[in-house]
């Protein structure tokens, strides 16, 4: 009952942050769930693997709810998801395929670092400038793989990336927020079926492959109930000081997981 508990206010948390902040789960979902599998004794040599996997499994429902929500306000550029879409699919298979070839040290300190560029990035609020912006349905491909790949890999909803490059492709920011928001379900979709492909028979007992089910439904769960909630705080709280503190949060997650 307390691992629920604990999985439930893991979900809660990353629901209202993602609410809150436009922030993908598994930034929040991964170093949470390697924590908590930690405490119980999950995975073993493939606790990594098992964290990142669930975590792509949990993207499925927020994603889905994200989604939704920017396609009522006719916010989503179906086009560009569509362009954008095969090579998504294509990255996070790929992702999950070298994610399964790496120990669960080495991935635990690839999100480590992964962790610094994103907190770099907002702290900094890099982007791509107006003059840099390239136009390009030739792009779409290879950038999808890229960015699917890394999410993939890392098990996130891609959307530190997706934003940047759908700017960097004239989008405005309220438009590649929300297109970016659809494309988290492809990205989470075909990263869930590598990881539970390429785990198939290293673990079992409510798990599938890499992907602990138990964790799943309580955590997603939560987070699609609680995000709302976080959307209507960004209407009052200090989301851009919030944002800061994070990003400092991050370093100190990603600091915890190279030297653990």
């Amino acid at each position: 009952m307390s691992a629920y508990l604990a999985y439930a206010a893991l979900g809660s948390l990353a629901g209202l942050l993602a609410g809150l902040m436009g922030i993908g789960g598994g930034l929040v979902f991964v170093p949470g769930l390697l924590l908590l599998f930690h405490f119980q004794g999950l995975g073993g040599q493939w606790l990594s693997h098992l964290a990142i996997g669930t975590s792509l499994a949990t993207i499925m429902p927020t994603a889905v709810s994200s989604l939704w929500a920017h396609h009522r306000r006719g916010a989503v550029d179906w086009a560009a998801v569509a362009r954008l879409t095969p090579g998504l699919l294509l990255g996070a298979l790929l992702g999950a395929w070298l994610a399964s070839r790496f120990s669960t040290e080495w991935l635990k300190n690839l999100f480590g670092m992964f962790l610094f560029l994103v907190a770099w990035q907002m702290l900094t609020g890099a982007k791509p400038s107006g003059r840099a912006r390239r136009q390009g349905v030739g792009l779409y491909l290879p950038g999808g793989v890229l960015i699917g790949m890394v999410s993939g890999l890392v098990g996130i909803g891609g959307g530190t990336m997706t934003v940047p490059f759908l700017s960097w492709q004239g989008k405005s920011l309220p438009m590649a927020v929300a297109t970016s928001a659809a494309c988290g379900l492809p990205i989470a979709m075909a990263g869930t079926l590598g990881f539970m492909f390429m785990g198939a028979g290293k673990l079992s007992a409510g798990a599938t492959g890499f992907v602990y089910w138990p964790a799943v439904l309580a955590t997603g769960s939560f987070a699609v109930l609680v995000a709302p909630l976080g959307a209507r705080l960004a209407h009052t709280l200090p989301v851009g000081m919030l944002k800061r503190l994070f990003a400092l949060l991050l370093v100190v997650v990603g600091l915890r997981l190279l030297l653990s």
